[in-house]
């Protein structure tokens, strides 16, 4: 006989809610108080939230293992799969010194600090979420502004407010893939959605960098080169989420606005070159010790990861790759052993549980076949340097593994003991204001987690189960956790912690706080009040 979800187990809506949240509150606790290491506060959330679903909501003890045991395997495959090969693939072009090339090329383009920050920390910042994400673009981008010239807190503060646009899209895609995952909706509708309320925030990402920098009168001195990168990035964003799906937004978002300041600045330069008051310059040769072929092969990686990604992304594409390798499972001790009932179901269904181990067609093996390929671009690295650099970077990773296993197991305990679903019902009372608050759940997520994708594991569910019985499009406040959550990324403590380090400001923290809370309300309520809006008068933006 199916074990049948009871969303209200203290006969008390408010206060089965707060039992609910209590794994919420102790990563809350972990992470933004105790500040503990991110594998240490998961594995006290998720075996709390083991221990209610077993103990509060009657979940029997079989079903909360199995069900913690089918979220660690979605974060093993197909996203720690990702994870791991695309920081494998930043490893090998710094193991190789042709990062360094990388960096050369970008800081000649101009030795205007407004530019470069919109270069650096805006472009190719998004060139390397889109890659590998999980906090490697702001340690990569941060650490080059400073080697650049910049004053470090400025260095830190301006690359965690430019790593908000393209955080959803992340790694790949796997923010919103994991979303659809936890949520059974369609990946490709929440990704059209998201391409419809971010490219409205990163179209004014690189004038709020200026302003922060310099004011308001001498970010208009670079007008041109803040419009071109805006139009660009909004513009390729919104193509690539809406007709090719979310792997490729960010790549190639910021491939075209690369270009595109490039070749701006072939016809434009600004009547001024702004830099910090007192900061140390550093002055660059006067001709680059790199020729056009070094920095060519220098990027060829990524040129590689960019068309293998684009090409693994297309449907006729993935459905030959499956047909070579692909099964799906049925989870043991779990598939349809559970029941949804009202107000989550209109009736009592069976709660499926299905893992697919598509081994050829998954992201994370086009970018491993991507460094294969880009092994013999890169002189005097060879398939040993490349395998073991691959070793080390499992190594390296082991502990963010551990993590995002843990974060999915989490996640899935609460969806099936109908725990996110608890939540959700709580937020009903917010009647038809709720899609303002779908993103504040997405921020106050990345807040906790540091993660865009854990986020969406962690509140997936619960945006689905409030949408649905309030009766708004459950994609479009899905999306929206995924879209508030960007801006929580700037403020998170994981966050921070990375862009001090890397820019030798540990212990100021607090200052680094300070500098982007008002940067992350402010876009936050921005996204709210978008989201408000596409529910209900703006309903015809959605696809």
């Amino acid at each position: 006989m199916n074990w049948i979800q009871n969303y209200d187990p203290l006969s008390s809506a408010l206060g089965s809610a707060l039992v609910a949240a209590i794994p919420l509150f102790i990563l809350f606790y972990m992470l933004a108080v105790k500040r503990a290491k991110g594998h240490v506060a998961a594995f006290l959330g998720t075996t709390s939230a083991i221990v209610l679903a077993i103990a509060v909501w009657g979940m029997p003890v079989s079903l909360a293992a199995s069900a913690t045991l089918y979220g660690a395997a979605y974060g093993l495959f197909p996203i720690v799969w990702i994870v791991i090969t695309a920081v494998w693939v930043y490893n090998m072009t710094v193991e190789s010194g042709e990062f360094e090339i990388i960096k050369d090329s970008l800081a000649r383009l101009t030795d205007d600090r407004r530019l470069q920050a919109i270069f650096i920390a805006f472009a190719f910042g998004s060139f390397i979420e889109g890659t590998a994400g999980f906090g490697t673009p702001v340690a990569i981008t941060a650490s080059m502004l400073v080697g650049l010239g910049f004053n470090p807190l400025y260095a830190a503060g301006i690359c965690l407010i430019a790593n908000t646009a393209p955080v959803a899209f992340g790694a790949i895609g796997i923010p919103i893939i994991v979303a659809g995952q936890v949520t059974g909706l369609d990946t490709m509708h929440i990704s059209q959605i998201v391409g419809r309320q971010l490219p409205f925030l990163s179209v004014i990402v690189p004038m709020w960098l200026c302003v922060t920098m310099c004011g308001f009168k001498r970010a208009m001195e670079v007008l041109p080169a803040v419009a071109v990168a805006g139009v660009c990035f909004a513009g390729s964003q919104f193509v690539f989420s809406n007709y090719h799906g979310p792997t490729l937004p960010d790549i190639m978002s910021a491939i075209v606005t690369i270009i595109g300041l490039v070749l701006l600045l072939r016809v434009w330069k600004p009547a001024t070159t702004w830099r910090f008051p007192g900061e140390a310059e550093v002055e660059l040769s006067a001709v680059s010790q790199y020729s056009a072929g070094d920095v060519i092969r220098a990027w060829m990686p990524y040129i590689i990861l960019a068309v293998m990604v684009f090409f693994w992304g297309l449907d006729g594409v993935k459905k030959v790759l499956d047909g070579i390798f692909s099964v799906s499972v049925d989870w043991p001790g779990l598939h349809n052993l559970i029941e949804k009932t009202a107000p989550i179901a209109a009736k009592n269904a069976p709660y499926a549980a299905k893992y697919k181990l598509n081994l050829i067609s998954a992201g994370g093996t086009a970018i491993l076949l991507s460094g294969l390929l880009a092994v013999p671009v890169m002189p005097k690295y060879g398939f040993d340097k490349a395998i073991a650099c691959l070793f080390r970077t499992f190594y390296q990773l082991r502990f963010p593994v551990v993590t995002i296993a843990m974060i999915l197991g989490l996640a899935q305990i609460m969806n099936y003991s109908g725990m996110s679903s608890t939540l959700g019902i709580a937020f009903t009372k917010t009647g038809w204001l709720f899609p303002f608050f779908a993103p504040l759940l997405g921020w106050l997520g990345v807040f906790l987690t540091g993660s865009d994708t854990s986020s969406n594991a962690l509140f997936g569910g619960m945006q689905r189960a409030t949408a649905e019985a309030v009766g708004v499009d459950p994609h479009l406040t899905v999306a929206a956790n995924s879209s508030g959550g960007v801006t929580g990324k700037m403020i998170s403590p994981q966050s921070i912690s990375v862009a001090t380090a890397s820019t030798n400001m540990v212990g100021q923290e607090g200052s680094l706080f300070r500098f982007t809370l008002g940067h992350s309300i402010a876009m936050t309520l921005f996204v709210c009040v978008l989201t408000l809006l596409q529910a209900y008068p703006l309903k015809g933006m959605l696809p």
